[in-house]
């Protein structure tokens, strides 16, 4: 499923490939790459509220501050909530930024390898074979109850909006 009229990069429309991702919607499972390599799906964390954080890379100003802001305020939010950042960027890269922006609580997956995250989200954008930035909640019963696709991927998302829904 193709879908138009969502997402810009930088005033150009883009195409987002996979079906909308709504709040209620039991989210689909996935499977991403970690910083070492071995496969990570939602099962993997089971039981705990997600936050997911969609960059489309690690490697623009945007997305540094998206990820760096997020470890910190989200991920030391305690122990029943995970903090994943997803990207489009190599496992390699992942790690080498990880390491240099000292993240240490939010954890930064890849989704190079097969789309999946991105399909079954409905974030990867065709053109660009990158993912569009969004946010989404998801419960401990893997109920999506936090949406947010930001229409130009060169624009942060509503940081305000997501950390006062989380500590609510």
């Amino acid at each position: 499923m193709e879908r138009t009229g969502i997402v810009t990069m930088k005033g150009n429309p883009m195409t987002l490939v996979g079906g909308e991702v709504k709040v209620g919607d039991k989210v689909p499972d996935f499977t991403v790459v970690s910083q070492t390599l071995a496969p990570v799906s939602l099962k993997d964390y089971a039981g705990k509220t997600k936050v997911i954080s969609v960059t489309p890379s690690l490697d623009t100003p945007v997305c540094d501050f998206q990820l760096r802001r997020l470890n910190t305020e989200v991920a030391s939010m305690g122990d029943d909530i995970i903090m994943l950042n997803i990207s489009m960027d190599l496992p390699f890269a992942i790690k080498r930024f990880c390491t240099v922006a000292e993240i240490d609580k939010a954890v930064a997956l890849s989704d190079h390898r097969d789309a999946s995250f991105g399909t079954a989200f409905g974030v990867l954008i065709k053109e660009l074979r990158l993912l569009a930035r969004a946010v989404f909640v998801v419960d401990k019963n893997d109920v999506v109850t936090y949406a947010e696709i930001v229409p130009e991927a060169t624009n942060a998302p509503d940081y305000e909006k997501l950390l006062a829904f989380i500590k609510k």
